[in-house]
């Protein structure tokens, strides 16, 4: 009968023996999250590196020995008791145990990408056309419960975990929460489709809360999630109606603006051209109480209609611009001014009689309209 408990890993071992290391370090690949020490078997006194952003976990009948941190450290009873209880045998006169030790990194990963396997459906809240969506973008975690990391996934008898592997195992509940939530954010932004594709930033800062909760169940912290991009596939037959609607409505705003300014002026003109005031101020009122070309009309033509709805002012106009010349320096008077109101020149003209039958002559002709004699002789 043998003397010592026969480790029934050592089978697995290459001849048949067991491989007692004195050193015990993580040796797996830097991308890895989580790495899994191939030997069971160590010496006591052995040394236990871990580096710094990573946590070592000793692992025995599925039950968490011990945790180590950053460091060296010397494995032996005196310095960790748990080891009492999981030494099992003695070999050249030192004691061995055996466990699972599994490196756990705490520090920050790379960028892991994400992308909707599947297009989200939704209806543009302004056209009311249903279409479809996809996004992508990343994200950076951290370990920052390696026991419960570990657990959760440790009924998948894991060995190692890439950072692709993380991506892998929370795709489905990630993209599940990140197309309802793009979905409903769309529905209550009441904008367009191609103008909320633009605000990904705004969108991520939304989402990264409640996505943080999923993560933190899982001993893991959410770091950055970030969305690059939301587009329509090119493909979607909805995609040319979208962009037809907003170009269309784009054009109607572009041009309407100026075809209101054209109405606008074209109205002023034409209306400056009507002597009817009161037509004029009755029709300025209207288009102003409209809107749209109606506010640009009365904008231009306000002193137009101040005027017409002021008949003194009107009357007064009028007057100077039919009144009476002054011969002298040419100031334009009220029409029935007997004098200048500039000069103080008499402005009615001096008669003047024909010298051969007496006809008075209008002024400026050259001849006598009576009997044929010239002016002046």
């Amino acid at each position: 009968m043998s003397l010592f408990k026969k480790n029934p890993n050592e089978a697995a071992f290459a001849g048949g023996k067991k491989h007692f290391l004195d050193v015990i370090k993580n040796s797996g690949d830097g991308n890895l999250l989580i790495y899994k020490c191939p030997e069971e078997d160590f010496n006591t006194g052995s040394t236990l590196i871990v580096q710094e952003g990573e946590e070592a976990i000793f692992l025995k009948d599925g039950a968490v020995q011990n945790v180590f941190t950053a460091g060296h450290h010397v494995l032996s009873t005196d310095n960790y008791p748990f080891l009492s209880r999981i030494v099992n045998a003695f070999s050249g006169g030192i004691s061995t145990f055996n466990c699972k030790v599994y490196f756990i990194r705490t520090a920050s990963s790379m960028e892991n990408l994400w992308g909707t396997a599947s297009p989200i459906q939704v209806r543009d809240p302004i056209q009311m056309i249903m279409t479809s969506l996809r996004a992508r973008g990343s994200f950076k975690i951290s370990v920052c419960n390696g026991q419960v990391f570990l657990s959760k996934l440790i009924g998948n008898n894991v060995d190692f975990l890439t950072q692709e592997g993380i991506t892998l195992f929370f795709r489905n509940e990630m993209m599940t929460h990140v197309k309802s939530q793009i979905a409903k954010y769309i529905k209550e932004s009441n904008e367009e489709i191609l103008g909320i594709c633009s605000e990904q930033e705004e969108l991520s800062q939304k989402l990264t809360p409640a996505l943080g909760v999923i993560f933190e169940e899982y001993g893991v912290k959410l770091l950055n999630f970030s969305i690059s991009a939301i587009d329509i596939p090119e493909n979607d037959p909805n995609r040319q109606k979208l962009e037809a609607a907003y170009s269309t409505k784009r054009e109607s705003q572009i041009y309407g603006n100026e075809y209101q300014k054209f109405v606008a002026r074209e109205v002023v003109t034409n209306l400056s051209k009507n002597d009817n005031a009161a037509g004029i101020a009755v029709m300025g009122a209207g288009m102003n109480a409209a809107g749209g070309v109606g506010n640009m009309f009365a904008s231009a033509g306000s002193e137009l209609f101040n005027s017409a709805s002021n008949p003194a002012t009107a009357s007064t106009s009028q007057n100077t611009i039919s009144g009476v010349k002054c011969a002298k320096c040419n100031a334009i008077n009220n029409s029935g001014a007997k004098f200048c109101s500039e000069c103080g020149s008499p402005l009615e003209a001096k008669k003047s009689f024909c010298t051969n039958c007496g006809a008075e002559l209008a002024p400026g002709v050259k001849f006598c309209s009576g009997c044929g004699t010239k002016v002046g002789e």
